[in-house]
């Protein structure tokens, strides 16, 4: 899967697809900086081998400094979005970008597992919760879907 960059002057950011290969460090330093250390999710839990597979996208500041990342299975399965505690704006773009790439490759629905503390963050964009609440990695989840066109 590709996608299309997408520069937001006003805000001070870009995003952009990034290879799983080739921005490595910089998708793992960022997920490090959230995941691991602010919240305390095990590196064995968050690595978890599937990011070969998966589109990634990369978010960076003007000065070309990652700032966030995001990344999608083929099956739509949304998930590890993470964002620098100073740029947590950037989020709704990320979603927002993967949303797009997924309706581009003929999905009409994307899904995720909301930390359930942020649900009301991605009902904003669309996504409604289905199912009950779970526990991953220690921290309370809802599973939450989206159409990617009006249905």
């Amino acid at each position: 899967m590709t996608a299309e960059s997408a520069e937001t002057e006003d805000t001070g950011y870009l995003i952009a697809p990034a290879d799983w290969p080739g921005d490595a460090a910089s998708l793992r330093a960022i997920r490090d900086a959230v995941f691991v250390r602010e919240l305390g999710i095990s590196p064995d839990l968050e690595w978890d081998g599937l990011d070969p597979d998966c589109a990634h996208l990369l978010a960076y500041d003007m000065d070309g400094n990652p700032i966030g990342t995001a990344r999608m299975q083929a099956d739509g399965h949304i998930g590890r979005m993470a964002v620098l505690p100073e740029w947590r704006g950037v989020g709704g773009a990320l979603l927002l970008m993967l949303i797009e790439l997924a309706a581009a490759h003929n999905l009409d629905e994307v899904y995720l597992d909301a930390q359930t503390q942020a649900a009301g963050f991605y009902h904003l964009h669309g996504f409604i919760a289905s199912g009950d609440e779970f526990e991953a990695a220690g921290i309370p989840h809802i599973r939450m879907t989206r159409f990617t066109t009006d249905p």
